[in-house]
């Protein structure tokens, strides 16, 4: 049945003479829901490219093929060198965004190469040890510093070499708009910012409960007996509440009621392990060593990578290029150049 199927897309190409991409342009316009962004009428790029004679618009937005993305495997979520193999780390979390995001996209008939783009670039420009990092980053950078601004910034100026993976204007707004105060211009990119919050309240809670930060008695029973009365019976409640309220909408929502028990939820979070001094006792050294890291390599910029070095020379900031480096770095790699620059390397003898 497979190959039948696929017989006839190839005589119906062969008919119509279309290429694969303007095949799967077609059905889109066909087959997507109509408030559905369509890669055959995107607002294009920076740069214009040649059309893919396979790949639509959205599915060129390669991100899962670049150096900032291989990178979040080794940058924090929550816990800071959580002691165990089965925390999550920022590229867990955004390949579960990525998977709520593609459900609900694929329910309600919206572009899912459009969410999966948005998804997988949505926290390039996260720093090395999460919130802690970005806070410390955005205490030294006159210009501040914001992961979401970044993440666009990475992928459009820092990754390959300056070039930039020049994405669609459709996949920059969503991933410039997915925090909880944005407001994306498309429906796929409003999926991604509420599968985002989704993702990190569940797989954040299910950590603190195997670190033992929290208990599912934690938790009122009146939330439990309406989103579930485990992490997974949650998500699956969000899912389906997004699902069931934005179907054949021109918006993407919760029902009030499941929403505000979300961000109830979420609250919980907040007070019992986003502010947790034992799930967070280690932030302050974080803050102290990357500022201490900014302050180094303000002051010593040739002691940065030739791509960073570069970067000045074309007439960037140099505060910026600074934080473009650090924000760049991994957990491991940022505590190794610490170690490197400001501790003797005698005193690691003993």
């Amino acid at each position: 049945m497979y190959a039948r199927g696929n017989d006839g897309l190839r005589r119906k190409r062969r008919r119509s003479g279309m290429n694969i991409r303007e095949t799967m342009e077609q059905w889109e316009r066909q087959n997507l829901s109509p408030y559905a962004s369509l890669s055959s009428e995107t607002l294009g790029r920076d740069r214009e490219e040649p059309l893919c004679d396979i790949r639509p618009a959205y599915q060129r937005d390669r991100i899962l093929h670049s150096k900032s993305f291989r990178r979040l495997k080794d940058k924090t979520q929550v816990f800071l060198a959580p002691e165990g193999d089965h925390y999550r780390t920022r590229l867990t979390h955004t390949l579960e965004v990525s998977q709520i995001a593609r459900t609900i996209a694929k329910a309600l008939r919206m572009n899912e190469d459009l969410v999966e783009a948005i998804a997988l670039g949505h926290d390039l420009g996260h720093t090395p040890f999460g919130h802690a990092g970005e806070r410390a980053l955005n205490a030294v950078n006159p210009d501040g510093f914001a992961h979401y601004k970044q993440s666009v910034r990475v992928a459009q100026v820092l990754e390959k070499n300056g070039e930039g993976l020049n994405l669609t204007w459709e996949v920059r707004d969503g991933i410039l708009n997915h925090r909880t105060s944005g407001s994306p211009s498309t429906l796929e990119g409003q999926v991604v910012r509420l599968s985002d919050k989704i993702a990190y309240i569940h797989h954040d809670m299910d950590d603190a409960q195997r670190a033992g930060i929290i208990t599912e008695d934690d938790i009122p029973v009146t939330l439990r007996m309406l989103l579930g009365y485990t992490t997974r019976e949650r998500l699956n409640t969000f899912v389906h509440d997004i699902i069931e309220n934005s179907l054949e909408q021109d918006t993407i929502k919760m029902s009030a009621e499941i929403y505000d028990a979300m961000m109830d939820l979420r609250a919980i979070m907040f007070r019992n392990v986003y502010e947790n001094p034992v799930a967070h006792k280690e932030e302050s050294k974080v803050v102290k060593m990357l500022t201490e890291l900014y302050e180094y390599y303000a002051e010593h910029p040739e002691a940065m990578s030739t791509e960073y070095r570069e970067l000045i020379m074309r007439g960037e900031k140099k505060e910026q290029v600074v934080c473009d480096y650090l924000s760049g770095m991994t957990d491991q790699y940022s505590m190794e150049k610490f170690r490197e620059i400001y501790i003797p390397k005698a005193w690691e003898v003993y």
